[in-house]
């Protein structure tokens, strides 16, 4: 108050009169950051519904038509157009007026550039354009629709920043450029955000709100079928599309489009995937090419995206994008991968908000394009009215000049004797009526108007301006005519620019891409230890030998632990754990991680919630899309039960387990098969023992119940193997055409005809399955296989990690009772601790 006290007494003491405000600062600071946040809205960064501009780039547009920088005209320097905009009507920073020009002129940001540039205007790569001092431009065809007839008083005007000159409040735009081009834009508390779209679709939904006012979002729907970007794309779900344009929001998902290629050079065999490669040929709106290259680029660093061996960028006018893939990549994989962790899929977010009547409202479609027609409809009328006062102007001169040659001696007598040209014409008006117009322009009548072909030329022109003002005035004389006035136009202008859509739109909605997308869908083989150790192997890792051989190193298992579990299914499959508490926990064969043929794996513990005491007895393989309904779960135990389960007991297990079978004290868990109805169940004791009954002989139970007798095992013998065998098509017998593989502990094995074993009743003790003694070992596995064995193969590892893989068929078919033929050739000391037919 003292400073403004000074201020006063100052003022006083020089005769200035002054005042003090006394105000309250939070009161001043609301009212400023207000007034700051509405001419930031309304003068900034919201374009108008009608032309689809922001005041920056309708005043770049109209500085350049004054400097007559036309499509026809010669390119001029851009730090001209700079300039005067800013000079004139834009008193901001120069950057800011350039680089919105440089937009308009880049065919990546704009579907339909308004500027034509030349020089380097920027690229999709974030390159900066040049100086504006090396640049040039001018306006582009399509832009210059915005324009045309300005001059005609079509719009209102308003006087620029400080009051030298006027600027159009609004651009007269014959083509709805806010939804051709889109716009985005932050303004304080609300921003815009609406993508550009094809001019023929965009016409077309115009003209028809123009026929059918009444319209709808829906119905114009049928000619606008979603945004369409420059750069092309795909853009997913109609069902948002249409929630997007009917309310003005919502997103839109919009990938870059990708084809998977095999591009072999010449000589290499054929379905190798060395040189399967990814070619992406366009990227979604407003991505930076050169940083989604950079992201994939990072993501192969950082061991996040695996399979690719090169990346390229061979993008010249069009884009191409090369990722080539190692030979055991899976390409669909790599792709998923890419739109999961890149900018190849994004989301387009709609935020359809524009200024009406200089007021931030949120519009559909069918609002957008209603404002549109209005506006065009009053351009056109405003139009119509000043070409109809030139004509009738032009009209009354013509009139007044065809007169005068009606009566050209005496108005050539008049004018001489006139004193001067001011009292020729007073003499003209008084002696034949002419106006002050008409008299000014007889005295400036040339004398070659008097020769007969000028007279006729009068004439004429005065007939077509005459028919001009009676057309103009019944284009006004009807609000109909002047809708079909701007429909023509609009038609014709669609005719003359438009082009083909670039932006391919898919009916459906895109699938999220989860985990196991990102995972191929191969074959992969689950190796489980005793001590609880886990992996997942690519099948090729072992290859094929002949039987008998010494076998490779699996696994680098520890001295006292031994492989239990050797499965071979799809990644994507389920996996139902059992263990000795008769509990179920599942997981994804995917979510095991991968490991190579002699790395130890991880611990089951890790992905199970095992008790310190509960080991993992049986491993089931589900198929991803299985059908479980009409399946069942048959479990074996050791000491002989059997028990039956609707398979589908077990669909989505919790991780924390559940209950699948209620043991009894002692025993343990030994198989878990799917079955169904007609199936048989085979049972293989240590002792060479082996029961064959129907699964339907064990009635469904509850996952609580503790089952039924499956096999009388006598004391001191045990369940190995509990094998369900399915219906095949051929029927039963070519189900009985199958053998029962049996592999014992010292290597040797054999195989015997299903035939062989009867189907009895379960519950009893079964008959010979093997002879087994000391040089042939116990029972360690059985497994049924086909009687086509061309492409069957058994893979057996030992206690001590050692694995062979070879041909089913190499192994001779032999009778229940013989001790079969050595397998594997085994070192001191070790034995075979499991087996797997593939």
């Amino acid at each position: 108050m003292a400073r403004g006290k000074a201020d006063t007494d100052s003022n006083a003491a020089t005769g200035v009169a002054a005042s003090v405000i006394d105000q309250p600062i939070v009161s001043e600071m609301r009212q400023s950051y207000i007034d700051y946040a509405m001419t930031v809205i309304t003068a900034r960064a919201l374009p108008d519904v009608r032309d689809g501009l922001k005041p920056v780039h309708r005043r770049i547009l109209y500085a350049m038509k004054e400097l007559g920088l036309l499509p026809g005209a010669k390119f001029r320097k851009s730090a001209l157009v700079v300039g005067d905009v800013l000079g004139k009507y834009h008193p901001h920073g120069d950057i800011a007026v350039y680089d919105s020009m440089t937009k308009m002129a880049q065919e990546f940001s704009y579907r339909y550039p308004l500027v034509l540039g030349q020089g380097n205007f920027g690229s999709i790569d974030g390159d900066s354009p040049a100086a504006m001092r090396y640049t040039e431009a001018k306006i582009s065809r399509i832009a210059e629709a915005l324009i045309t007839d300005l001059e005609k008083e079509t719009v209102e005007w308003n006087p620029n920043y400080d009051a030298t000159r006027d600027e159009p409040r609004v651009l007269p735009a014959a083509l709805p450029n806010l939804l051709l081009n889109g716009t985005l834009g932050i303004a304080v508390g609300m921003a815009t955000n609406i993508p550009p779209h094809n001019l023929r679709e965009v016409a077309a939904a115009a003209v028809h709100l123009i026929d059918n006012p009444d319209a709808t979002t829906d119905d114009l729907l049928q000619f606008v079928k979603g945004p369409d970007f420059p750069l092309g794309g795909v853009a997913f779900n109609q069902t948002d599309i249409k929630h997007a344009y009917g309310s003005g929001k919502g997103p839109v998902v919009v990938r870059g489009e990708a084809e998977i290629v095999d591009d072999l050079p010449a000589g290499r065999q054929a379905g190798r995937r060395e040189g399967s490669c990814i070619i992406i040929t366009s990227i979604p709106y407003r991505v930076n090419k050169s940083e989604l290259i950079a992201r994939i680029a990072d993501l192969v660093q950082e061991k996040k995206l695996e399979g690719i061996r090169d990346l390229r960028d061979e993008s010249t006018s069009d884009i191409r994008i090369v990722v080539e893939m190692k030979g055991t990549a899976h390409p669909q994989a790599v792709l998923n991968n890419l739109y999961k962790h890149t900018e190849l899929e994004s989301t387009f977010h709609y935020n359809m908000l524009a200024l009406v009547d200089g007021v931030p409202e949120m519009l559909s479609l069918s609002g957008m394009l209603e404002h549109f027609v209005a506006h065009r409809q009053e351009v056109v009328k405003r139009r119509t009215e000043f070409d109809l006062r030139q004509a009738q102007a032009r009209e009354h001169i013509l009139l007044g000049l065809s007169k005068a040659l009606d009566h050209i001696d005496e108005v050539i007598a008049v004018i001489k004797k006139a004193a001067d040209v001011p009292a020729a014409s007073l003499a003209l008006q008084k002696k034949f009526g002419f106006s002050v117009l008409q008299a000014a322009a007889i005295l400036e009548m040339r004398l070659s108007k008097l020769a007969g072909l000028e007279r006729k030329k009068i004439e004429d022109e005065l007939a077509e301006v005459q028919a001009l003002i009676t057309t103009l005035k019944e284009i006004l004389s009807s609000a109909k005519k002047i809708l079909t006035v701007v429909k023509r136009e609009l038609e014709e202008l669609a005719e003359k620019y438009g082009d083909d859509r670039r932006t391919r739109i898919v009916k459906g909605g895109v699938q999220n891409i989860s985990t196991e997308d990102l995972v191929p869908d191969e074959d992969s083989m689950l190796v489980l230890t005793q001590g609880g150790y886990v992996k997942r192997t690519n099948p090729s890792e072992y290859k094929k030998q002949k039987r008998g051989g010494v076998g490779v190193v699996d696994i680098a298992t520890k001295e006292e632990d031994i492989v239990t579990h050797f499965l071979v299914t799809s990644a994507h499959s389920d996996l139902l754990f059992f263990t000795t508490f008769g509990k179920a926990y599942q997981l994804k064969m995917y979510e095991i991680p991968e490991g190579k043929r002699a790395t130890k794996g991880k611990s089951i513990m890790n992905f199970l919630p095992l008790s310190p005491d509960e080991a993992v007895t049986s491993v089931l393989a589900v198929p991803k899309g299985a059908a479980l309904d009409a399946s069942s779960v048959v479990f074996v135990t050791e000491q002989g039960a059997a028990k039956r389960v609707a398979a589908k007991s077990f669909a989505g297990v919790r991780r924390s387990g559940i209950i699948a079978i209620n043991l009894k004290k002692g025993d343990t868990l030994v198989s878990a098969s799917l079955a169904g109805e007609a199936d048989t169940v085979s049972i293989v004791t240590a002792k060479g023992q082996s029961i064959r009954f129907e699964a339907e002989d064990v009635r469904e139970m509850g996952r609580t119940a503790g089952g039924v007798r499956g096999m009388s095992v006598k004391k001191g013998d045990r369940v190995v193997s509990a094998e369900v065998i399915p219906v095949l098509p051929g029927g039963r017998q070519a189900r009985e055409e199958q053998s029962l593989l049996v592999v014992m502990s010292k290597g040797y094995g054999k195989r015997t005809k299903l035939s062989e074993y009867k189907v009895q009743g379960r519950g009893g003790s079964g008959i010979k399955t093997a002879a087994v003694t000391p040089k042939t070992g116990e029972v360690i596995g059985a497994r049924v296989v086909s009687g086509d064995l061309k492409e069957e193969e058994l893979v057996v590892v030992s206690k001590k990690g050692q694995v062979i893989r070879c041909a089913v068929a190499e192994i001779p078919s032999l009778g229940r009772a013989t001790q079969g033929v050595r397998v594997m050739k085994l070192y001191p000391g070790d034995s075979i601790a499991s087996m797997v037919a593939l």
